[in-house]
C-alpha cells in the first residue's frame, strides 16, 4: 500500500491571535492583528508582504514569524513555512508550538519519521500539550499502516495483517474526524506564539477564597431557615437538598483557592509549594517518573530569573471528591509571554484539593 501523499486542508483550525496579543503587546497588536485578519480572509499575498515590513525592523519577532509560517503554510509554499518554523526552533527551543507545526507540514508531505521527532520535541518542551500528543498518535497510525503495508506485500498469506490494515484505514477515513481523509496532523496548525518581549499580561479573574461559613450539621432532619432567620425555628419542613448549593459553592471556592495557590507557587518560584500542589496520583505525562518530572520542573522553573502566572476567566465543575478547573494562563518569564487555555483536573485529599492531571490547550 502506498500512503497517500494528501495536501493540508484548508480548514486548518487557526487559535486567533488578536485578544492575546492586544493584551501582552499593546504596541504591535495592530499590525498582529492586520496580518492575521488578512490571512482568515484569504488574502495570503497581501499578509505576508505586511509580515516581511514587519519583520524587516524586528527580524527577531517571535509572534511575526509564527504568524508568517502559519501564511506561508496556507498559501501552499510548503517549503518556506517549513524553514520559518524550523528557524523559530532554533531560536525559541523553548516553544512546543513551532516543533508541533512542522510535524504538521512533514505530515502532509508523508515524512512520518520526521514529524514524529518535531512532535516528541514539542512534547518534551511542554509535556502537558494535548494538540502533540494528539498528533503523535496519528503519526504513529500512519507509520503502523507503512509497517503492516510492507509486512503484507512481503507476505500476502498472512491473515492477521490485513484486519489491522483496515483498523487503521477506517480511523482516517472520511467523516471519522469532522474533516475530510488526511494525512495524520495536518488536522491542527496552531496559531499562537509568544511576544517577543515581556508585558503585563491582562488582570486575572479574582480567585481569592471566601470565608467560610460554619457549617450546618448534617444530621439534623429539618435544616434551618433562610440565613436571615437562622436563628427562628421553622414549622415548614424544608427539603434537605436545600444546602446543596452551599457547599458546592464552598467546594468551588476551595479549588479555586488551590489552582491560585499553585499559579502564586509557580510565579515565586516556591518549588515546595508549587510541587506539592500535585497528588501522590499524579501521573507525569509521557514516560517519565514522578521524580524525573520534578527533576525537569525544577530546573526549568529555577532556570527563570523572572517568572509571572496569571490566571482569568476559570470554570470550575465539582463532583463529589473531584473537581475540574479550565482557565486562561498568561505565562510570562524572561522575554518570554505565552496566553494558552488549560485544565487542571484535582482531588480531594484530606481537606486538600490536589492536582492528578493537567493539560494545554
Amino acid at each position: 500500500m502506498t500512503i497517500a501523499r494528501s495536501p493540508l486542508p484548508k480548514t486548518l483550525r487557526l487559535l486567533v491571535l488578536c485578544a492575546a496579543v492586544a493584551a501582552s503587546v499593546p504596541a504591535f497588536a495592530d499590525e498582529y492583528s492586520d496580518v492575521n485578519q488578512l490571512l482568515r480572509s484569504g488574502r495570503h499575498a497581501e499578509a505576508l508582504q505586511k509580515a516581511d515590513q514587519f519583520l524587516a525592523s524586528k527580524p527577531k519577532d517571535p509572534q511575526m514569524r509564527f504568524l508568517k509560517g502559519v501564511v506561508q503554510s496556507e498559501s501552499g509554499k510548503t517549503s518556506d513555512a517549513i524553514q520559518t518554523f524550523t528557524r523559530l526552533t532554533e531560536d525559541y527551543p523553548e516553544l512546543p508550538e513551532p516543533y508541533n507545526n512542522l510535524a504538521v507540514l512533514y505530515a502532509g508531505q508523508s515524512q512520518f519519521d520526521k514529524a514524529r521527532a518535531a512532535l516528541e520535541m514539542a512534547i518534551r518542551t511542554n509535556p502537558s500539550y494535548a494538540t502533540a500528543h494528539e498528533n503523535l498518535g496519528d503519526v504513529y497510525a500512519k507509520l503502523a499502516s507503512q509497517a503492516y503495508s510492507r509486512a503484507l506485500q512481503l507476505d500476502a498469506g498472512n491473515t492477521g495483517v490485513q484486519p489491522k490494515l483496515a483498523l487503521i484505514r477506517e480511523l482516517f477515513a472520511p467523516g471519522q474526524r469532522g474533516a475530510s481523509a488526511r494525512a495524520p496532523a495536518a488536522a491542527t496548525v496552531v496559531a499562537a506564539a509568544p511576544a517577543a518581549k515581556p508585558a503585563p499580561a491582562p488582570a486575572p479573574v479574582a480567585v481569592a477564597p471566601a470565608p467560610t461559613p460554619a457549617p450546618a450539621p448534617a444530621a439534623k432532619p429539618a435544616p434551618a431557615a433562610p440565613p436571615a432567620v437562622a436563628a427562628a425555628p421553622s414549622p415548614a419542613p424544608a427539603p434537605a437538598p436545600q444546602a446543596a448549593p452551599a457547599a458546592g459553592g464552598d467546594a468551588s471556592r476551595d479549588v479555586q483557592a488551590a489552582v491560585q495557590a499553585w499559579a502564586t507557587a509557580w510565579s515565586s518560584r516556591d518549588m515546595n509549594g508549587y510541587l506539592s500542589a500535585y497528588g501522590k496520583e499524579f501521573d507525569p505525562p509521557g514516560s517519565m517518573s514522578r521524580q524525573a518530572w520534578e527533576g525537569e520542573r525544577r530546573a526549568r522553573i529555577m532556570g527563570k530569573s523572572r517568572i509571572s502566572v496569571k490566571l482569568s476567566d476559570m470554570h470550575v465543575s465539582v463532583n463529589g471528591n473531584k473537581a475540574v478547573a479550565k482557565f486562561k494562563q498568561a505565562y510570562s518569564a524572561d522575554s518570554l509571554n505565552v496566553s494558552s487555555r488549560k485544565t487542571l483536573e484535582l482531588v480531594k485529599s484530606g481537606d486538600r484539593w490536589v492536582i492528578v492531571r493537567e493539560s494545554t490547550g
